[in-house]
């Protein structure tokens, strides 16, 4: 009875189109009101990495730094181009082995902090800072 066009838009979408059929549709009207809000999704790389030549991810295998919040298996993003500063969390290169520790300057010594009681803190005699391997940044935690 009815025609199946009455009362219908125009445009009824890009469903009754082929891939190859879509770019010569007749397609009038405006957008649909959420196109406005949408937003691309978050890169964490764009938003974590500052100087990316210079940044590394490294997973912490220790306790010693929990008082901080950094557990075991934690990822963490380095900076090396970051310079070291007094309380400051660093990988530092101590005794032949990467020390993820708080850093404390005091005058000419310098002291590499664990946030735990279980591990002894390092004294260090020199403040030419060639232990300092890289700035702590951000810290991945899986909950």
């Amino acid at each position: 009875m009815f025609n199946e066009d009455w009362g219908s838009s125009a445009y009824k979408g890009s469903k009754d189109f082929d891939q190859w059929e879509v770019p010569t549709a007749n397609a009038t009207g405006f957008g649909a009101a959420a196109d406005d809000y949408m937003e691309r999704g978050i890169d964490l790389n764009e938003q974590l990495v500052q100087n990316k030549p210079a940044t590394f991810f490294f997973r912490m295998n220790s306790e010693a730094m929990v008082g901080a919040g950094i557990y075991q298996g934690d990822v963490l993003i380095v900076d090396r181009s970051l310079k070291a500063a007094n309380g400051k969390i660093i990988v530092a290169i101590a005794h032949g082995e990467l020390l993820v520790r708080r850093m404390q300057v005091q005058g000419n010594r310098v002291s590499l902090l664990a946030e735990n009681k279980s591990f002894a803190p390092i004294q260090l005699e020199t403040n030419n800072q060639q232990f300092v391997w890289g700035v702590v940044v951000y810290n991945i935690h899986k909950l």
